[in-house]
């Protein structure tokens, strides 16, 4: 009789801190839910888009020498919102980066918020759905943890050196996997340099690019996914002397 209550009183902080993190999930998705929803409500998008970005270069000329600190912050934390909720627009933001800034500063203030961004959504996912997924399919998803955990930064950095895997998809499968934040992020920075620089620099020339897929030619794509590849060399090595050993 009075063991009973000694053990529904040691229960219930469990139940209140499960209740506790159930209602900051709830909290955080609605906030990302409704932030995405006003984007597209208020068609915000249309001022990140290739027309709206020359139709407004000379007011963003003006604005970026008048407040040059002002815009660089503004560039990075603009950034970090769409890339951080997968929000269309962040090939449009690295072209402006390059006509802003220049093609090296350019790249590093794209850098910055590409970066941030990502490890924003990344930390969503791994707090939103990682104790779910672990749960559901932890049985049958362990050995892939495993390999991918012990090649992480290699296949991270195949991954966002091929243009061809969506940035956002990126960020939220690797948040449910069990790679470190900091070779998530290292990754990623190292990773998006090169694709940041070439529409960074393009964006020098934002008076002749008529459409994005000017950009990406079939050479550049082609480029880009050699990189992946070569980063993907160190994993073939350790299996080739691990089999040979």
């Amino acid at each position: 009789m009075i063991r009973e209550p000694i053990a529904m009183s040691s229960e219930m902080p469990i139940a209140q801190s499960a209740n506790k993190t159930y209602a900051a999930k709830v909290v955080i998705a609605g906030v990302i839910v409704a932030v995405i929803a006003a984007f597209f409500y208020f068609d915000l998008g249309r001022y990140l888009s290739l027309e709206g970005l020359k139709q407004h270069r000379d007011q963003l000329v003006l604005f970026t020498d008048t407040h040059y600190a002002a815009s660089i912050l503004l560039f990075i934390g603009t950034y970090i919102v769409v890339a951080g909720l997968a929000l269309p627009g962040a090939v449009i933001l690295t072209l402006a980066g390059g006509f802003l800034f220049g093609s090296v500063l350019g790249t590093l203030f794209v850098n910055l918020g590409a970066t941030t961004g990502a490890v924003v959504a990344f930390l969503a996912s791994r707090y939103l759905l990682h104790d779910t997924v672990e749960q559901k399919f932890g049985k049958w998803l362990g050995p892939f943890q495993e390999g991918f955990a012990k090649n992480a930064f290699s296949y991270l950095l195949t991954l966002r050196l091929i243009p061809l895997f969506p940035f956002f998809v990126v960020n939220l499968v690797s948040g449910l996997t069990r790679v470190s934040v900091g070779t998530y992020a290292a990754a990623t920075a190292i990773g998006i340099i090169p694709g940041s620089f070439v529409y960074a620099y393009a964006g020098r020339q934002l008076g002749s690019i008529n459409t994005l897929k000017e950009i990406a030619s079939p050479n550049v794509i082609g480029a880009f996914v050699l990189l992946g590849l070569f980063a993907l060399i160190p994993i073939v090595y350790k299996k080739f002397t691990a089999k040979r050993a």
